[in-house]
């Protein structure tokens, strides 16, 4: 079996790949860190903690490559991760269904 030491162009790819995602990963990571913190201080159960932690940190990645599109530098993507975190993935939710029933609405 090979290992990956004896294959530098993995480590070249996987390094070039962190570099390129780091501000999208970075700021996943730090919002499930956030809400767990928040959940946690809340007295909130661990299944809110299983579910909600990741579902922010997944909101959070995905949202991080959308900043591009409406004029916010990939950097502002922490931010981003701490305002979901901190607002929680029920108000974001419900703010999403909202835009979306509007938009529709006005087809």
């Amino acid at each position: 079996m090979d290992r990956m030491p004896d294959r530098p162009e993995s480590w070249v790819w996987l390094s070039a790949w962190l570099e390129h995602n780091w501000p999208a990963l970075y700021a996943g990571l730090l919002s499930a860190a956030i809400a767990v913190l928040r959940i946690m201080y809340g007295g909130g159960t661990l299944r809110q903690l299983g579910l909600e932690a990741p579902l922010c940190g997944l909101v959070t990645t995905a949202g991080t490559y959308g900043l591009p599109l409406i004029g916010i530098p990939a950097t502002a993507a922490p931010f981003l991760g701490g305002v979901i975190a901190l607002l929680g993935i029920e108000w974001v939710r419900a703010k999403a269904r909202r835009t979306f029933d509007r938009k529709v609405d006005q087809l």
